[in-house]
């Protein structure tokens, strides 16, 4: 069939007085192709009204498809069963063409990023095998979107906490920072709200203003806004972790820090250039980082059990067994666990991301064989009230003696006696109680206001009116 630049040729070459044969010789064409060409009188090219053997079928078709939600698999052996003797490719081929359960392609978009304007992150979950062993693991990756420079880590989940950890190493790594963030709408960093209504965790909030840019969420089902970071996950699957193993968390973390310097500084010619070179354009761009970053950690209590330990996200580690019973303060950071009393550092252990029920113990928070244990300090509640009134000291020792681990509770109550009721009165009721081996502090009270009672509440005679009262 002739296109419409020929056809538009033999209708020119007709109209300056040539006739068929020459303009068949000059066109090469043949002699009937020009004779139709002139006989149509224009060079729209005619559609093709061929005739299809699903054409007979086209309604049931349409009924079958909802029918069978939309397996045409069951489709095609149910109009087999009513004669139709048309192939399945046949089939799926005449519901491309007219429409039928398929939509009509859109035509893809294009975004332009100016230098340092935004940086995407996005987080996605792979198999990886981790010292001899197959496990899922979390694959973070943050991408700049102007020179597509790339940079990824691995955990074995992504919460918060792991969040900043990698957002943290990623500016590192990259040197400076863009003035927004995007991301997909995850729990991560999502309070509430999608695309732009989106409102940030405040925590993450202020995670961000600590370096100077914003978060902010693509679209609902506009996957694509996000494509910066989103396509090389596959090429990250099919060439990074591609016949790789890794000895343990810190060799795999450190394979991908070489993998992305290999990758930013290769050529590509889609780029027509590597991302190293794009990037030294998009650097002087970027935002300085903070003067100083603090570590990222994640704050937990702990009180240390009875065999000098403390339990973090399962694994357990020793604490310096004088503090057994003790609250103590976790910080957990990416790689290392931290103990502290109040302000003192106690205890740092290396952490422990695969062994659930692991156990780290560190030899100098062990008591040596045949040492005794040195006597525990008091109770910051037991050391005021023998400040306020130190002859309660007797009673108190043995109060501690028959509390059977309720010392911390006994201690507030008789504090507050301590310091609510009058001294001599108290002092008095002490004295018979430890006379008498009395430890309960509700008869304890009791003592104390029927030694009080005349002193702060007037009984009325019997016998008096009402009103005289």
């Amino acid at each position: 069939m002739l296109d419409q630049n020929q056809r538009t040729s033999v209708l020119e070459l007709h109209r300056q007085g040539h006739g068929v044969r020459t303009i068949a010789r000059v066109l090469h064409l043949s002699r009937g192709a020009v004779r139709d060409v002139l006989k149509a009188g224009t060079a729209t090219v005619p559609a093709l009204a061929r005739k299809e053997k699903a054409d007979p079928y086209v309604d049931d078709i349409r009924d079958l498809y909802a029918l069978c939600k939309g397996n045409l698999v069951r489709v095609h052996e149910e109009l087999r069963s009513r004669g139709a003797a048309f192939s399945y490719q046949a089939l799926t081929g005449f519901c491309r063409r007219h429409g039928i359960g398929t939509e009509p392609v859109k035509p893809a978009g294009e975004y332009h990023f100016a230098p340092a304007a935004e940086m995407q992150h996005d987080t996605s979950p792979h198999q990886v095998t981790i010292g001899g062993h197959v496990r899922a693991v979390q694959t973070a990756s943050l991408v700049l979107c102007y020179s597509r420079l790339i940079y990824i880590q691995l955990y074995p989940s992504f919460t918060r906490f792991w969040c900043k950890v990698f957002l943290t190493d990623a500016l590192h790594y990259v040197g400076g920072v863009c003035e927004t963030c995007m991301i997909d709408n995850t729990h991560v960093v999502v309070l509430h709200g999608t695309g732009a209504e989106m409102v940030p965790v405040p925590e993450m909030e202020a995670f961000a203003e600590r370096f100077g840019f914003t978060f902010r969420a693509h679209e609902k089902g506009d996957a694509n806004r996000s494509a910066r970071v989103e396509r090389p996950f596959d090429f990250i699957e099919k060439n990074f972790f591609a016949g790789r193993t890794f000895a343990d968390w810190a060799d795999l973390n450190r394979q991908a820090v070489e993998w992305c310097d290999k990758v930013n500084e290769t050529f590509s010619r889609h780029l027509h250039g590597s991302r190293r070179d794009l990037f030294a354009t998009e650097r002087p761009h970027l935002a300085a980082l903070p003067v100083w970053i603090p570590p990222v950690y994640q704050l937990h209590h702990r009180i240390v059990d009875t065999a000098g330990y403390v339990h973090v996200q399962g694994p357990r580690y020793s604490v310096p067994y004088a503090l057994i019973g003790r609250q103590v303060e976790i910080r957990e950071t990416k790689t290392t666990i931290d103990i502290y009393q109040g302000p003192r550092l106690v205890a740092s252990h290396a952490k422990l991301l695969d062994e659930v029920h692991g156990c780290v113990t560190a030899p100098e928070h062990r008591p040596q064989r045949g040492e005794p244990r040195p006597p525990r300090e008091p109770l910051p509640d037991e050391v005021t009230i023998l400040r306020l009134e130190p002859q309660v000291g007797p009673y108190l020792t043995a109060l501690k003696a028959h509390a059977a681990g309720r010392v911390p509770r006994l201690l507030r109550r008789l504090l507050g006696m301590v310091r609510e009721y009058p001294r001599a009165p108290l002092l008095a009721a002490i004295q018979a109680a430890t006379a008498y081996g009395l430890y309960d502090l509700d008869r304890l009270d009791r003592m104390i206001l029927k030694r009080i009672a005349h002193d702060y509440f007037v009984v009325p005679p019997v016998g008096e009116d009402d009103d005289d009262r």
